[in-house]
């Protein structure tokens, strides 16, 4: 598949991706360097793969920086930020989510906190600091990853569900705030796409939900990374508070 990435230039840019050393975020941080721009990936904890990620990215790796950040920690956003508070910031995608499905009756309160203090919450953290850094200079792109579930709702997902619903929301509301300052804000609601996050289901829900698709087959991170470089390009100026399904037509 051909990436659309050479048709943008994000060079002089400086591109903060949050879960951007795996699955859809690694690739999200590998269009950005394939396109020119600084690229500062944030992981929680695990520090071989984010190294060895940065490691196999050859020279690009001279733009890359990995931080580990817990998104959820409101003060350890606030000290990230603390941090390159002499560096322009263009662009902020809130990549980071967990899940921890289970139907609601049986769903413990610690499965419930954790899946929204890491997917909302960490929205919250992140774009607060972001946008305040991006005021100064006039311009930037917030795009957030939010999920169908957000959308149609999933059984057995109505934390995550909530989660990303809550994103959608959030981003409707903070576009109407900061819009006149040049920073747009726009989600991205992926369907089924191959990556570790789906990983643990099982054999038989896949081919069912693969029924369910009509393109009859799941979506690839190059894909929905795609789409996040229009959506942070200055191509996409007049695109706010919107959310584009990336689901093969679920």
């Amino acid at each position: 598949m051909q990436d659309s990435n050479i048709k943008y230039d994000f060079s002089d840019q400086v591109c903060i991706v949050t879960g951007g050393t795996r699955g859809i975020g690694r690739e999200i941080s590998k269009h950005f360097l394939n396109a020119g721009a600084k690229v500062i990936a944030l992981y929680k904890s695990n520090h071989e793969k984010a190294n060895a990620f940065k490691n196999d990215l050859g020279e690009l790796s001279d733009r890359l920086t990995i931080e580990s950040v817990d998104v959820s920690d409101y003060h350890a956003c606030e000290e990230f930020f603390k941090k390159y508070s002499d560096t322009s910031i263009h662009v902020l995608v809130n990549n980071s989510g967990i899940r921890r499905d289970g139907l609601l009756l049986m769903m413990k309160e610690e499965q419930w906190d954790s899946v929204l203090h890491t997917n909302l919450k960490g929205t919250f953290n992140m774009t607060k600091f972001a946008t305040a850094a991006m005021l100064k200079n006039r311009y930037g792109r917030i795009i957030n990853m939010s999920s169908v579930a957000g959308v149609l709702g999933l059984p057995g997902q109505c934390n995550y569900s909530a989660s990303k619903a809550g994103q959608i929301a959030f981003s409707k509301s903070l576009s109407k705030e900061v819009a006149k300052r040049g920073i747009t804000i726009n989600n991205i609601a992926p369907g089924f796409i191959e990556t570790e996050l789906i990983d643990d289901l099982p054999e038989a829900q896949v081919s069912e939900y693969k029924k369910q698709v009509p393109m009859k087959r799941f979506g690839s991170s190059q894909e929905v990374a795609n789409t996040v470089l229009f959506l942070a390009s200055k191509e996409s100026s007049y695109i706010t508070g919107a959310t584009i399904e990336i689901t093969g037509g679920l």
